[in-house]
């Protein structure tokens, strides 16, 4: 006998095939979900998690042409028979991708639209739309187009209509992918509101520093889409860590560090989830060799790595930034002068100047819409600057015929659906090369090459609309990278990648700027920052508020503040340590197997 609740949601051996793919992602899905629970949804790309999500809630196989086998109930009702409209008084849904669920004129009225459809009373109606915009912080902007919003705004729009509908199980996917660490952090805040309330949540998250700490179970698919794992935080998380890691999802920075530093040598016997939890457990550690250190030598450490360590300027640095900002002059890939750019009313960049130099890796950080994606934008000649200069390699990129200045630089759009033009994976990828009239031997020798190195292969002849998330990001990267372009600028690369393909690629992305191409990343994961970007171009409010070495930005705790930023992961632990300061210095995952980094 059990007292457990009557699940909310009940899926049981769930196969999905989309038209035109031949096996099925799930493959074999099983898992309830219970009123009140919040239960975290991890797997590889490719698992199938999105297209578990829009099973949910009738999407599929209703809208989206797939075969469904198995069982997927909603309150004992059939997703398969029950019209889409009566789910959605139970189920409320945030695509991976926002600009698929908005449709109206204004915020106020996105908002709004759910409601209304499922016939509220005015008052109500108008209660809602206000109460779900202030939680994510767009109620002030409740007048404007949601076209006019960046892509972290789009997201808090689609988490805002989710909240307003009032479902008693919200699914979400990937809602935190586009945000700024202060964007995350409220929309966090209102879900714990949500689940306070009773309601259900069901995260496909790859953030899980911020998800793990109101989530109550965890379901783990494996590449296939089967369900290897479903149980307690604990149980999943901390017990089966290391398989969790060989399959390549993501984890909490804090228990990668952890696995990397067992690997090194340290006794840490439960495995921490969060940086405070990591913080307590090294400071109840012995260090092992090379991280032992005399007292003397501890000294010197400390020294180092003062406690005010912040309070720079963008021009009071260091020696060794002044000669790196000449190098960066005299052989410039990236110039930018008097930039200003506006969007409808809102001038979004102004009177910007910026140099980067050949063979740089530059982090381009800020809070959504402060400006960085229409920046980066307009260095790959997306956007025409109506004032200002740009010049890439000494041409404006504006001027340049397409052909051409995919030789100069690679563009990755935030969205990946946004720049595929071809009906095959593998056409997507040829299309550039033939359009520079190579030999077709060199064509599909150089197209198959990158299908290989992005584990694209078996997807050579599908629609690219028809791939994951994850895979939709590889193949956009990979028309960046396939024409050999000096500069390559990506905007969110790692955004819909599980943890394996996301490190396959910066090492990709790493090894390239090693050979000298220049690599401009816009991102809001402060970790991949500390691990790759050498240095980090901070945004705010449309101007460059800072310009070091990314050290120097997450030293600086008045700036990080200002601009909506925090400090990785990692870095907020090991400040943290006492007891073996030489960990201080350290900020790169790949640096704790090797010593004092």
């Amino acid at each position: 006998m059990t007292d457990d609740p009557a699940p909310l949601l009940h899926l049981r051996g769930v196969a999905i095939t989309h038209d035109g793919a031949d096996a099925a992602a799930p493959a074999s899905a099983s898992f309830d979900v219970r009123p009140g629970e919040v239960v975290l949804l991890l797997g590889p790309s490719g698992s199938g998690k999105s297209t578990l999500a829009l099973a949910t809630n009738g999407l599929i196989p209703q809208a989206v042409p797939a075969r469904l086998e198995g069982t997927v109930a909603v309150r004992g009702l059939s997703t398969r028979e029950t019209p889409v409209a009566t789910l959605a008084r139970h189920v409320g849904m945030v695509f991976q991708d926002p600009d698929a669920q908005l449709v109206t004129g204004s915020v106020f009225d996105e908002v709004a639209f759910g409601p209304e459809n499922l016939r509220m009373p005015g008052a109500d109606v108008l209660a809602r739309t206000e109460q779900a915009l202030r939680r994510v912080g767009l109620w002030d902007r409740r007048t404007e187009n949601p076209d006019r919003l960046s892509g972290g705004g789009k997201q808090r729009l689609a988490i805002a209509c989710a909240l307003a509908m009032g479902s008693e199980l919200l699914v979400l996917d990937e809602p935190t992918a586009n945000l700024d660490p202060a964007g995350i952090e409220a929309v966090y805040e209102a879900l714990a509101l949500v689940a306070t309330e009773g309601r259900s949540i069901l995260l496909v998250e790859h953030n899980l520093d911020a998800a793990v700490e109101m989530a109550d179970r965890v379901v783990v698919l494996d590449a296939e889409g089967c369900t290897i794992a479903d149980g307690g935080v604990d149980e999943v998380l901390r017990e089966r860590a290391d398989e969790l890691d060989a399959l390549g999802v993501w984890l909490p920075v804090s228990t990668m560090a952890a696995l990397a530093l067992r690997r090194a040598g340290w006794d840490l016997p439960r495995l921490p989830l969060t940086p405070a939890e990591l913080t307590v457990s090294l400071e109840a550690a012995e260090a092992p060799m090379p991280y032992s250190v005399s007292a003397e030598e501890e000294d010197a450490t400390s020294a180092v790595v003062p406690p005010n360590a912040g309070s720079f300027t963008r021009h009071a640095e260091s020696s060794r930034l002044n000669t790196e900002q000449s190098a960066r002059e005299d052989h410039p890939a990236v110039e930018v002068r008097g930039l200003t750019l506006r969007r409808g009313r809102r001038t979004v960049l102004h009177d910007v100047d910026l140099t980067i130099g050949a063979g740089e890796f530059v982090a381009v950080v800020g809070a959504n819409g402060a400006g960085k994606t229409t920046l980066v934008q307009a260095v790959a000649g997306v956007l025409t600057p109506p004032r200002g200069t740009v010049r890439v390699d000494g041409a404006d990129p504006a001027t340049i015929a397409l052909r051409d200045l995919s030789r100069r630089i690679g563009f990755v759009f935030q969205n990946p659906e946004h720049q595929f033009i071809a009906h095959t994976v593998f056409d997507e990828l040829a299309h550039g090369l033939r359009g520079r009239g190579l030999d077709p031997d060199e064509i599909r020798a150089r197209t198959t090459d990158m299908l290989t190195r992005f584990g694209l292969e078996a997807k050579a002849d599908v629609h690219p609309f028809l791939l994951s998330g994850g895979q939709k990001r590889r193949l956009s990267v990979g028309t960046a990278l396939i024409a050999g372009a000096p500069v390559l600028a990506l905007d969110e690369p790692t955004f819909g990648q599980d943890r394996a393909r996301a490190d396959d690629l910066l090492r990709l992305l790493r090894d390239l700027n090693d050979a000298g191409t220049t690599v401009i990343v816009v991102t809001h994961d402060m970790q991949l920052v500390a691990e790759y970007a050498e240095r980090t171009v901070v945004v705010h409010d449309g101007r460059i508020r800072a310009d070091a070495a990314t050290r120097d930005v997450f030293a600086d705790e008045a700036l990080l503040h200002e601009a909506g930023l925090r400090r990785p992961p990692l870095q907020q632990a090991l400040r943290g340590v006492i007891r073996h300061p030489q960990l201080a210095g350290i900020t790169a995952l790949r640096d704790l197997a090797g010593g004092r980094g």
